[in-house]
């Protein structure tokens, strides 16, 4: 299953409709009124599916279909649909047929029955109307049309684009994976150090007590030892990075298995981040804290991705 970006683009055309009742009402070149729809939808990241329309208002009544579509189809991100009708050029003359005008009139009569300071209708609002109704009852099927069409290029741009975020994400984890090996064996090497300071200290110690001391040597050397032990149990980060590895391990496991993951991974960059600071508070070794600075990048460039994915 593929990996979804919550970021794309896709724009969908209906062609020209012309209904059956519109093939007898023909414009002023003697052609019946045609009529289709443009559709752009537009997507970027959301923690919810957030749904925005925007349409003309003839075609509102269209609006929860295409809804359902739309959450059918997507789970996450902040998608706007832009509908446009589109008509042909013809149709800014059209030829008014006499049972449009008279239906009409007996609108324009019976409204001014009743209010008889209504004016008349005018010629601009009797074509108006003519050319609304050629092609209505189609709009509504084009739009539904288009719209599946758009959803469908959509989803494919945001695979084209969740298959980008997972190469940087990839690429992020063999990253990370470098710096625990590099971390590995530094620890040790701290830990002997320190132990070598202890030792050299308590050493010191002995020589200016002389014989006033009352700790023998060995007993000394057994402290010194002891404290070195208590330290490299205080520095271990052997913990921290082999949970780091866990994580990455289900991490990069998501990523190839695929489908609704964004919010899981974005748990496990959480924990990534407060495995990488746990390492920065433990390192006794300026070697130690450059590691975990290079982490925190790598994690922060990778949850600035993560929340990009569906």
């Amino acid at each position: 299953m593929a990996v979804y970006s919550m970021t794309g683009y896709a724009s969908a055309a209906s062609p020209a409709l012309v209904s059956p009742k519109d093939e007898a009402t023909t414009t002023a070149h003697g052609t019946p009124p045609k009529a289709g729809v443009t559709v752009e939808l537009r997507s970027v990241n959301s923690r919810f599916l957030d749904l925005t329309f925007r349409m003309p208002d003839e075609l509102r009544a269209v609006e929860p279909a295409l809804r359902e579509l739309l959450t059918a189809a997507f789970r996450r991100g902040k998608i706007e649909l832009r509908l446009n009708a589109q008509r042909d050029a013809d149709t800014a003359l059209p030829a008014p047929q006499p049972e449009q005008l008279g239906r009409l009139a007996g609108v324009q009569d019976t409204v001014r029955a009743w209010l008889p300071q209504a004016q008349l209708l005018s010629v601009h609002e009797v074509l108006q109307w003519c050319r609304g109704s050629a092609t209505g009852e189609k709009l509504d099927e084009a739009a539904i049309a288009a719209t599946r069409r758009c959803i469908a290029g959509l989803v494919e741009a945001r695979a084209r684009e969740g298959e980008r975020l997972v190469g940087i994400l990839m690429e992020r984890i063999v990253k990370l994976r470098e710096l625990a090996q590099q971390a590995q064996p530094l620890v040790p090497q701290v830990v002997e150090r320190q132990q070598q300071r202890f030792l050299e200290r308590w050493q010191a110690a002995l020589d200016t007590a002389g014989a006033g001391q009352s700790l023998s040597a060995e007993a000394l050397r057994e402290r010194a030892l002891s404290e070195a032990a208590a330290y490299a149990l205080r520095i271990d980060v052997a913990e921290e990075l082999s949970r780091l590895g866990a994580h990455l391990d289900e991490i990069e496991r998501l990523l190839k298995v695929g489908g609704e993951i964004g919010k899981r991974l974005d748990f496990l960059i959480q924990e990534l981040h407060r495995e990488a600071n746990t390492l920065g508070s433990k390192s006794a070794a300026l070697e130690l804290t450059q590691i975990s600075v290079e982490m925190k990048v790598l994690i922060e460039q990778m949850r600035e991705q993560v929340q990009n994915i569906e």
